[in-house]
């Protein structure tokens, strides 16, 4: 079976959320052949790289692929200035040369909006699956225009950890917020978020082209 490969480079190290959901999508969209995803760590490099070009550059070379995600949240900016940024980017890297496809993984303010559509997923990577408190977490309608998406998700798996005290304060919600995609029956309800349409238009075009 041939094998599709495929990199992300995101903003940050908790961006690494977002995996499980991309592989998901390249799942749907690649299904004739197998899918790999990794994430381009660069953290640990001895001078690691400063501009979104250098980052591009690096991860071609040492996670070579293809297919490249490049991950940009929104955070007030429209898409197509993201966009810009990204294929400004990508042409400093030299990847249009190398005919390096991408696609824009270009959230709505943040990244943690598309972890906030499962509110079940939420309660199992809080550690407290059965918990009752009231969440509060945004209806999927509105989910694209909360201000700081990372705040009330921080804020609900806190709630559904049911902690308090002590064990509260040293509640890891960094590492429960990495388990809430994991978690997630179904991936479904993202494609009613404009960002995720998006997204998915672009992997329904390249499946077309790319042939693994």
């Amino acid at each position: 079976m041939n094998v599709l490969r495929s990199t992300l480079v995101s903003d940050g190290s908790s961006d690494r959320m977002l995996l499980p959901i991309l592989q998901w999508l390249l799942e749907q969209h690649f299904s004739r052949c197998a899918v790999q995803l990794e994430w381009a760590d660069l953290r640990c490099l001895p001078r690691p790289p400063r501009t979104l070009g250098e980052r591009l550059r690096t991860a071609e070379h040492l996670y070579p692929c293809d297919l490249l995600f490049v991950h940009r949240d929104a955070e007030g900016r429209s898409v197509d200035e993201r966009v810009a940024e990204i294929e400004a980017a990508a042409q400093e890297a030299g990847l249009a040369e190398l005919g390096l496809p991408r696609a824009h993984v270009i959230p709505v303010r943040m990244s943690e909006a598309w972890l906030m559509v499962d509110e079940r997923a939420v309660r199992w990577a809080a550690g407290n699956p059965r918990g009752t408190e009231a969440l509060n977490l945004p209806d999927l309608s509105e989910l694209e225009d909360v201000s700081d998406p990372k705040d009330v998700l921080y804020r609900a798996l806190r709630i559904a950890s049911g902690l308090s005290g002590r064990r509260l304060r040293t509640f890891n919600v960094h590492e429960s917020a990495h388990l809430v995609a994991r978690k997630m029956e179904s991936y479904l309800p993202l494609r009613r978020l404009r960002a995720f349409k998006r997204l998915e238009q672009q992997l329904e075009e390249l499946a077309v082209t790319l042939r693994p």
